[in-house]
């Protein structure tokens, strides 16, 4: 699990694929005395587990489903990437809860310069858009931000220069496609009201009428 909030911006030192699959290594300023065999660490928005440690980098395998679902497909050698260690439960949960599964892939339609900040429109699978609320929390290639709008199949975020400084989101573009992670609460709700078989058996009106709670 991870809070949303960037450590570090890494480099990607290489990429291989091999078949399906693949492996990233990516040349950090994270301690590596801190880091074991083993850990998580989220790389844009997507946890991986190290494999390999040495020379000032690190080495993730990466699997089909996260090369499918992400835009590492995109990523060359020298891209910036964003980094973040799991989170000790005993840390405050400055960001929000993000659990390191990327959703689908957005592409940046604007970007516009307001008062110092920088406003991201995205547009993204529409499938998704009811995971995403205007001021709830959404997770952006890892990175914690507060939703500004939502539509159909977009939304739009504020970026501050403290973020921007401190992420990859500086450097990003129109046209540039970003990791996205919805609020892992609203998968969980919708689950719970669909019920086991997706159609009954959930938490209903009429239920919650049973039991006294409207």
């Amino acid at each position: 699990m991870f809070t949303g909030l960037i450590e570090t911006v890494g480099e990607l030192v290489s990429i291989e694929r091999s078949g399906a699959s693949g492996s990233l290594t990516v040349k950090t300023s994270l301690p590596l005395d801190e880091i074991r065999i083993g850990d998580s660490i989220a790389i844009n928005g997507a946890c991986l587990t190290v494999v390999r440690k040495g020379g000032g980098a690190v080495t993730f395998d990466v699997s089909p489903e996260t090369i499918d679902r992400t835009a590492f497909k995109n990523l060359k050698g020298g891209a910036p990437l964003n980094m973040e260690r799991a989170m000790r439960l005993s840390d405050r949960l400055d960001g929000h809860l993000v659990s390191g599964h990327v959703d689908c892939v957005a592409t940046i339609t604007q970007r516009r310069e307001v008062a110092n900040n920088i406003v991201f429109s995205f547009r993204f699978p529409a499938q998704f858009a009811k995971y995403i609320a205007a001021k709830g929390s959404v997770a952006i290639d890892g990175i914690s931000l507060t939703v500004n709008e939502v539509g159909p199949d977009s939304f739009s975020v504020n970026i501050i220069p403290h973020t921007a400084s401190k992420t990859t989101l500086l450097a990003k573009r129109v046209g540039d496609e970003v990791n996205i992670e919805t609020d892992l609460l609203c998968r969980y709700l919708e689950r719970l009201l669909a019920g086991k078989d997706g159609n009954q058996g959930g938490v209903t009106m009429d239920l919650l009428a049973k039991n006294g709670f409207i």
